[in-house]
């Protein structure tokens, strides 16, 4: 398969939101000009991002609406569940184990570590935050798909060369730093301060 532009999968995934929405409203087909004025995008935008995974729909008829959101959901690689790791059990963190919609997607957080004494044994949405000192031991019986580092800088990169040590293969990174990671590991970091100054050019550059 050619390489995907990681724009491409961002579409994708709001394509299969608006889907979603299009399914509870009880339509069984949508066309190409519908999914991309809902998304921002063109009619064109659509029809190249879904060519790359395949023929779907059909000319003048539009796409099956549960035949997409089943495909993309595939591609995605929603059809199954992943086990999350959280490595931060601050007010982030806190926020990122409420949050209901990862539940939803697929994503089950079943760990929840920290340093700070004052919150481990404490219990967030089930879950008893552990001792991040023990994360080999915690984990060495658990297959995590996944986790999430929410700490200061100074701790991530050590913090993830324990996790690739114990198999993890995808980080989801909001320290404010860039990790070093094996080529089969997928690093995404989070940075809000970036996406800040990418509202604040916005405003500075309105037509």
């Amino acid at each position: 398969m050619r390489k995907v532009a990681e724009s491409t999968i961002r579409r994708l995934s709001l394509y299969l939101r608006l889907l979603e929405e299009f399914e509870a409203q009880g339509i069984a087909t949508v066309s190409s000009e519908a999914l991309a004025g809902r998304g921002g995008t063109t009619s064109a935008q659509v029809r190249k991002d879904l060519s790359f995974f395949g023929s779907f729909g059909k000319r003048g008829l539009g796409y099956s609406v549960p035949e997409l959101v089943t495909e993309l959901r595939a591609i995605l690689g929603l059809d199954r569940r992943y086990q999350v790791a959280l490595i931060g059990a601050g007010k982030i963190g806190s926020a990122l184990v409420q949050y209901r919609g990862f539940r939803q997607r697929g994503f089950d957080i079943v760990a929840i570590f920290d340093v700070d004494p004052a919150k481990i044994g404490r219990e967030w949405n089930g879950l008893v935050v552990q001792d991040s000192a023990a994360l080999e031991t915690a984990l060495a019986h658990e297959k995590i798909d996944m986790a999430v580092l929410v700490t200061p800088g100074e701790a991530a990169q050590p913090l993830a060369d324990r996790l690739v040590a114990l198999g993890v293969k995808a980080i989801l990174n909001f320290a404010p730093v860039q990790l070093t990671v094996p080529h089969d590991v997928v690093v995404k970091t989070v940075n809000l301060a970036l996406e800040l100054e990418t509202l604040s050019y916005e405003l500075t550059n309105r037509g």
